[in-house]
């Protein structure tokens, strides 16, 4: 056994310490701490903390520690706020970029509204829960606490669906999402089910009051439509629709991007899901969606009929293949963009080189933004600031808001 100093903190969460031939890595450690334990390769399997850090707090989960659903839950609040604004100044500083970063707003809120189980067969028995860091292995929860209280049955009825299909001896994930009318599951990995297993699974649903189920996005029973406020509007969710991990989030993020948008009549709402900014800048604007899933879309689309709001249209477009065009860019007074963790590349080159004078950009990833902001403001554009928002606490993912002028 070798004693180490933690020196610092890095982007997944570990703490880290130089070695001879490289940094290592040492899990559930934070900076300044003394610690003991023996090098795997580039990482330290921790045997002791001899000397903790100030900032050190007890978990609030017995499974922490084993589920890799969690990695922060030893640090104290404020410092690992600021270590989350901080890894979006460096993204953006190896771009060259200097900008004004706010402080990260917390906003766990209530808890995270969706959670993927996964479900594996060991012999006779049914595990539920999540996966071991870096591992294939499962930990079986009986509850998680960063969830949102809408999601209180969706274990029990996860693991009520996954011990109903056990004979099929598949590995599952289940995915849950609140809705306002109810939970809405969405089953894979089970392939085909006989109708005996669709009768099964159909008597689970009425017993947890599922507003859906369906698996593989296809229908096995629906009580009644999953639906979600967004502004004015409410939005019929298509099968395992993408949302924003937590509803505080999703107003956080909504109330900057309106901001940015601020007597803009005609925007564009690029990567636009089912509509959580569209739909409530819509209030104000007029909208064009541009989203590749043709369900999303369709249910953006919809909602989008509310009365009281100023026009949503949309295309159902690949934006990596086909971004829309410094031409095409013209009509616009503003656009909000929110691609995916690979950032937006193609579209952010069409970007600079139009004329638009306003521009949000909503992201999940601060390594890509720094990229896409590089190529923005090579183009003419200034990024005015940058808000850091956390929605997946005790994690090391870190989302975040900027806004740019022309």
């Amino acid at each position: 056994m070798t004693e180490f100093r933690i020196e610092r903190m890095g982007a997944q969460g570990d703490g880290i310490v130089r070695g001879p031939s490289g940094p290592l890595f040492a899990p559930l450690t934070l900076a300044g701490e003394l610690v003991r334990g023996e090098v795997e390769g580039e990482r330290i399997r921790l045997d002791a903390i001899i000397e903790p850090s100030p900032e050190r707090v007890e978990p609030e989960c017995p499974h922490f520690g084993r589920c890799g659903g969690c990695l922060l839950q030893h640090w104290e609040s404020a410092p690992y706020l600021a270590w989350k604004r901080q890894m979006v100044v460096d993204a953006l500083a190896r771009e060259g970029i200097e900008a004004d970063v706010a402080p990260t707003i917390d906003a766990h809120g209530a808890g995270r509204r969706r959670v993927i189980f996964h479900a594996r067969q060991y012999g006779a028995r049914t595990v539920v829960g999540f996966a071991e860091r870096k591992s294939h292995a499962m930990v079986a929860i009986d509850a998680c606490p960063v969830l949102a209280p809408g999601l209180d049955q969706a274990l029990p009825a996860a693991r009520a669906v996954a011990e109903a299909l056990a004979p099929l001896k598949k590995p599952l994930d289940l995915q849950l999402i609140a809705t306002d009318t109810g939970l809405d599951m969405d089953v894979r990995g089970s392939g085909p089910l006989p109708p005996a297993l669709l009768t099964d699974l159909a008597v689970i649903a009425d017993r947890f009051r599922l507003a859906r189920l369906t698996r593989h996005g296809e229908l096995v029973i629906q009580r009644e439509p999953p639906r979600l406020a967004m502004g004015r509007a409410r939005v019929d969710l298509p099968p395992a629709a993408f949302l924003q991990a937590t509803a505080e989030g999703e107003r956080v993020l909504a109330d900057h991007v309106a901001a940015g948008m601020v007597g803009a009549r005609k925007v564009a709402d690029l990567f636009a899901g089912v509509g959580t900014f569209a739909l409530r800048l819509a209030e104000t604007a007029r909208v064009f969606a541009a989203e590749s899933h043709a369900g999303a879309l369709a249910a953006l689309l919809k909602a989008g009929h509310t009365p009281g709001l100023k026009g949503v249209d949309g295309e159902a477009r690949d934006l990596f293949r086909r971004p829309l065009m410094a031409a095409e860019l013209a009509a616009f007074d503003a656009v909000v963009i929110d691609p995916p963790r690979q950032g937006a590349e193609a579209q952010a080159r069409e970007l600079a080189v139009s004329r638009l004078p306003r521009l949000v950009y909503v992201s999940c990833n601060a390594a890509t933004f720094a990229r896409d902001a590089a190529l923005l403001v090579a183009g003419g554009m200034r990024l005015e600031s940058v808000v850091p928002v956390d929605q997946f606490r005790y994690s090391a993912h870190v989302e975040l808001v900027a806004t740019f002028s022309r």
